[in-house]
């Protein structure tokens, strides 16, 4: 063992002789290659991983060519003939959340009170049940029209309120006036117990709120309230307060919308209902109790893209699921 070592160290001062006796160019060519190695090593994971992406982007999953939607109620309708264009349990009864403002601001409309009348915002009118958050303090007044757009665009829940206290009779002749409403539309599987939705017992179906749509779409006011982007009001320090529609989809150029209205509460999951334009048709789309943030706005363009994608006139009755 002994003897072995001598013969170790001598051949490590041999190789280390040779490596010194290299050129210096060919020790850069060395480097350069390893480094060139790695480099496209790194360049083609990037590429599977880029290639892995598009394919997850294009390729969504279908179910008979149609996009497999996540919300858990949907229907897309026509919206002159009625023609259903894709359903998935639509006779579903549901909480809607805040899609009951599209009733509340029927029944103000309805009534013809004067728009430009100064509501007050009282105590009545504070979300004891969710503990929602609102920039309408205590005493805010504003006319009645402005309140009218808040409850519509930002769906504030203090103006929902105020328009039904507001109303002759205040809030419980309000309420009633909203389920006769929903009668004289045929609405007949919907039930309302406040003006903001904040009720997991406001509910209806997915074929109820087409007509809810198609009523509401009948208001001019209620169409250009619901499409607003932004709007500001002045609150009681004679500030400036914007408030925001809360469907980002009307300030996107690509959609054609007519109606929107959004609706959220833990029972009833994120909810959208709108009237728009695709592929030069007018249609209602309806999308109930959606998990995530994101789902019910993507479920939207999942039906904006298949549309446009698809002959309206060969639209498969296959579209319809559970019901």
């Amino acid at each position: 063992m002994m003897k072995a070592a001598p013969l170790r160290l001598a051949m490590l001062a041999l190789g280390a002789a040779t490596l010194l006796a290299l050129p210096p160019e060919a020790c850069a060519q060395s480097k350069k290659r390893v480094k060139v190695q790695y480099a496209s090593k790194y360049a083609a994971q990037t590429a599977v991983r880029k290639s892995s992406a598009v394919r997850t982007e294009r390729e969504e999953p279908t179910i008979g060519g149609i996009p497999a939607f996540e919300s858990s109620a949907v229907l897309v309708a026509d919206f002159k003939d009625g023609r259903t264009l894709f359903a998935k349990n639509t006779s579903q009864v549901t909480p809607i959340a805040s899609i009951t403002k599209l009733m509340t601001a029927m029944v103000v409309l309805d009534a013809g009170l004067p728009l430009t009348e100064t509501v007050y915002i009282e105590i009545a009118d504070f979300d004891f049940l969710k503990a929602t958050h609102s920039r309408l303090g205590m005493g805010t007044g504003l006319p009645r029209g402005e309140m009218l757009r808040l409850a519509l665009m930002s769906s504030e829940n203090r103006a929902a309120a105020s328009l039904a206290r507001a109303y002759p009779g205040g809030s419980t002749a309000f309420i009633a006036a909203m389920n006769r409403k929903a009668i004289e539309l045929g609405m007949s599987d919907t039930r309302f117990v406040d003006s903001t939705g904040l009720s997991k017992k406001n509910v209806s179906t997915a074929q109820d709120l087409v007509k809810l749509v198609k009523g509401a779409y009948e208001y001019p006011l209620i169409r250009e309230f619901t499409t607003t982007t932004t709007h500001q009001v002045e609150n009681l320090a004679g500030h400036n307060v914007q408030f925001g529609n809360t469907n980002g989809l009307v300030k996107n150029p690509a959609w054609q919308i007519g109606l929107s209205k959004t609706g959220y509460i833990s029972e009833a999951g994120r909810c959208l209902v709108m009237q728009a334009m695709i592929a030069a048709r007018p249609v209602v789309i309806v999308l109930l109790d959606s998990a995530g943030k994101a789902t019910r706005m993507a479920d939207a363009n999942r039906i904006k893209k298949w549309l446009e994608s698809t002959t309206l006139n060969h639209v498969p009755g296959a579209g319809s699921t559970a019901s």
